[in-house]
């Protein structure tokens, strides 16, 4: 009778769950499944650091809507994923965490790459986190794992490999390998909810969806356009959603911004009445304290978890259902409702797309210094319409965000609540993976650039031709202008770069590279880049005196938009100016 050990086990129930590609640094205490993935034709991506084995899964779920897995050493190798875990964690992101362990039989022995408990580690940023101690129950735990990991509101998970239980066997014909573990239909909304809500789209003169992450995952792309084309809703959409509804619809508006009060009554508009949060929880932009949502406007959540209704705000209507189900039944019923048109809504809203799409068109005119939206523009303008993007950094990712229009879901990956640098490249990465046809680049700052930098190896040893664009302004920008909006010129520490000449070193790790003075260079440097057949860097030198909107939005409470004429200036007033959170009176 065969014996299989728990690699060969993970492979197969990895297989069961159609997955084929691992995210991984090499470690010994997971060499019985490395030896497995090879057996069956795995592709294993292995990385320069697993802090980018991490963000690579969480990069893949954010392009395909199918949870990405990633495999770390004992040890330093937990430890050094923590912030891609994190990162998905609060972003609600699917994916599964395998981490190498020390044998369970040298507990307390103090022994190499152990003694730390890497499961109370993992618990506070997963959804599940579990050690195997039986090998034949390894199928049984990866099957847990991708339940946790996509069931109710998606997430990351953690499953603990101890060496002496991975490497045991155990007779093939006792192993059990798990079959229908999960539900076959989403849960829906109740009728009562269902009718409250159509009837308020119907009754609004302003409604707008706010599309997140959970229609992404629930794969509720096409029903999201039919409903907003049915009722003649706008739809805006967070980083995770974007794509969903294509951003050249005419009923696409997009950022959760332009719906923000102030944008509207300076125009002498309104803004929504009627605001309908779809798989998008409360936070940041639509809760708390800095809310984009009118305060008299009705509001109706859609959430597959109860315990997201009304975080941080009161709710108007809270429903809990899948989104791919709420719409679909949403569909069903508002056939027979003569929606309200919106046209004024419409118009206004057009309106304030077109002027934030024009903004730019005078730096479009200058040669040097470039301004950085005549980066971000140049980089939309020469890709293919299905390319897909990923944006990293304080104010880069928000110039090429306002520039590229994503035209299908999982084409623009971003940041997310924990506003983690470090993910472009290897969310780029995964999206090649992905979608090896399609062009992938990469827009960082030079900041961010340099915390995965090494994976530009990883990009040239798995043939991984990603276009990397490089924002570079010398200096942590985001950071270097809100000191100088707080203490005024020549108050700023630590954020201070220097010109690098960031395309050498991707040249010596074997990229091809481009370096970029001239605005009328750019489109040239990146067509070379694109069509080299390999991972390329160009690198392109921006202004930095320009600052972006969001920050200056960030910091204009305390200082009028303008920066202070003395560092002294803050004493001025009662309440503190905190980056990134506004003004406040602290006691």
């Amino acid at each position: 009778m065969a014996r299989i050990n728990g690699g060969e086990m993970l492979v197969r129930a990895l297989e069961r769950e159609n997955v084929h590609e691992i995210f991984a640094l090499h470690g010994g205490h997971l060499d019985a499944v490395f030896k497995a993935c090879r057996e069956h034709d795995f592709r294993v991506i292995d990385t320069r650091h697993e802090q980018a084995a991490a963000h690579m899964a969480d990069g893949w779920a954010r392009t395909t809507g199918r949870p990405g897995v990633a495999m770390v050493t004992a040890g330093p190798g937990v430890t050094d994923a923590v912030t891609g875990v994190a990162n998905a964690y609060l972003d609600a992101i699917p994916m599964v965490l395998i981490g190498g362990r020390s044998p369970l039989l040298d507990d307390e022995l103090l022994p190499l790459q152990g003694g730390i408990d890497q499961v109370a580690l993992m618990r506070p940023i997963t959804k599940w986190a579990r050690s195997v101690a039986h090998t034949a129950r390894i199928p049984e735990y990866v099957a847990m794992a991708f339940r946790q990991a996509m069931s109710g509101r998606p997430g990351p998970v953690f499953l603990e490999l101890p060496i002496d239980v991975l490497f045991a066997r155990a007779e093939e014909e006792s192993v059990v390998f798990p079959q229908n573990y999960r539900p076959k239909s989403p849960a829906g909304p109740s009728r009562a909810a269902l009718e409250q809500a159509l009837r308020w789209i119907d009754e609004a003169e302003r409604p707008a969806i706010l599309a997140g992450g959970g229609v992404w995952f629930a794969e509720a792309a096409k029903e999201l356009v039919e409903f907003a084309e049915l009722a003649h809703v706008p739809v805006l959409a967070n980083a995770k959603a974007r794509g969903a509804i294509s951003e050249e619809h005419p009923l696409c508006f997009g950022a959760f911004g332009a719906i923000h009060p102030a944008a509207h009554t300076r125009r002498g508009g309104k803004s929504a009445d009627l605001v309908i949060l779809l798989g998008t929880r409360i936070g940041l932009a639509t809760g708390g304290r800095n809310s984009i949502i009118p305060g008299d406007a009705r509001v109706i959540q859609v959430d597959i978890e109860a315990e997201e209704i009304g975080r941080g705000r009161s709710i108007d209507l809270g429903i809990v259902a899948d989104c791919g189900e709420f719409l679909r039944q949403a569909i069903a019923a508002g056939r027979g409702i003569k929606f309200n048109g919106h046209e004024g809504w419409i118009e206004q809203l057009t309106t304030m797309r077109a002027g934030q799409r024009q903004k730019w068109d005078e730096a479009m005119k200058v040669e040097r210094p470039i301004h950085p939206a005549r980066m971000a523009r140049e980089v939309a303008q020469a890709l293919d319409r299905d390319a897909i993007i990923a944006a990293d950094g304080g104010e880069t990712a928000a110039w090429i965000a306002n520039a590229f229009k994503a035209r299908e879901p999982g084409s623009f990956l971003s940041h997310g609540y924990l506003g983690c640098l470090g993910i472009g490249i290897p969310f780029a990465l995964a999206a090649k993976v992905a979608h090896p046809q399609k062009q992938v680049v990469c827009v960082i700052g030079d900041g961010s650039v340099g915390l995965n930098f090494a994976e530009f190896d990883t990009a040239i040893r798995h043939n991984l031709p990603v276009t990397v664009v490089i924002n570079n302004d010398m200096q942590w920008g985001m950071s270097k202008h809100g000191q100088v909006l707080a203490w005024g010129a020549g108050n700023t520490v630590a954020t201070e770069l220097g010109v690098v000449h960031y395309e050498r070193a991707a040249q010596g790790l074997g990229a091809h590279a481009e370096f970029v003075e001239q605005a009328s260079e750019i489109a040239p440097a990146l067509k070379r880049a694109l069509n080299s057949g390999r991972a390329a860097c160009v690198n392109i030198m921006t202004d930095p005196d320009v600052i972006e909107p969001g920050t200056l939005a960030m910091y204009s409470a305390f200082s009028g938009g303008k920066a202070p004429k003395t560092a002294q200036a803050e004493t001025k007033t009662d309440e503190t100016m905190l980056p990134y959170y506004g003004k406040r009176k602290i006691d």
